[in-house]
């Protein structure tokens, strides 16, 4: 009987000990999961360009993720470059404004010069537009293209806010920059 009652609380240690460990990786992998799909890379410069630039981290981590999935050697069918998918044209005018030395256009393949400009870029559309929608718009679709939209009364209704965007593409990325926006502020709330 005693032998009996020492095996039941063996076997019941075992599971306890077993359950412990199942229940810890679980908990492990929630963390760990997301994490996979969500990666965040580049963390030091966004934060420092961000910072130099008075922009949300967690934005610039949300554009590149929409952008480029962080591969640095990405090229759009538009042929945009890099993390944040820089047109040449813009490639060309931030590192001229920026005075980058010895810019080309393959310079855009470079992490900390893509990052650098398209942060420098979306300050300048903040500047521009004030406003993180119509910034994330003016970023896909073209600011001239949203500059004409808030002029149009069929689109906004107030000239300040887009009631609707014709670019099916730009009101996709607003929404897909948002999403991934709001999983980034989650997953690495402490991270900046």
């Amino acid at each position: 009987m005693r032998k009996r009652s020492e095996n039941r609380r063996k076997k019941l240690l075992y599971f306890v000990v077993f359950f412990a460990i199942v229940l810890t990786g679980i908990v492990l992998l929630m963390d760990y999961v997301p994490k996979l799909f969500y990666p965040a890379r580049y963390t030091d410069m966004i934060e420092r360009y961000s910072r130099e630039y008075g922009l949300d981290p967690y934005l610039v981590l949300a554009i590149m993720k929409v952008e480029s999935d962080f591969r640095p050697g990405a090229v759009s069918p538009k042929n945009a470059r890099g993390l944040m998918q820089i047109s040449e044209k813009t490639g060309r005018w931030g590192a001229e404004k920026l005075h980058l030395d010895n810019y080309t256009n393959d310079s855009l393949f470079e992490p900390e010069t893509n990052i650098t400009i398209g942060c420098w870029y979306l300050s300048v559309l903040f500047e521009e537009f004030g406003e993180t929608d119509l910034v994330l718009a003016a970023y896909n679709g073209g600011s001239g293209n949203v500059a004409k939209w808030l002029g149009d009364s069929s689109l906004s209704s107030d000239g300040k806010s887009l009631d609707r965007i014709p670019f099916k593409e730009t009101e996709q990325y607003l929404k897909k920059v948002k999403s991934n926006y709001k999983v980034y502020k989650k997953l690495y709330e402490n991270v900046f």
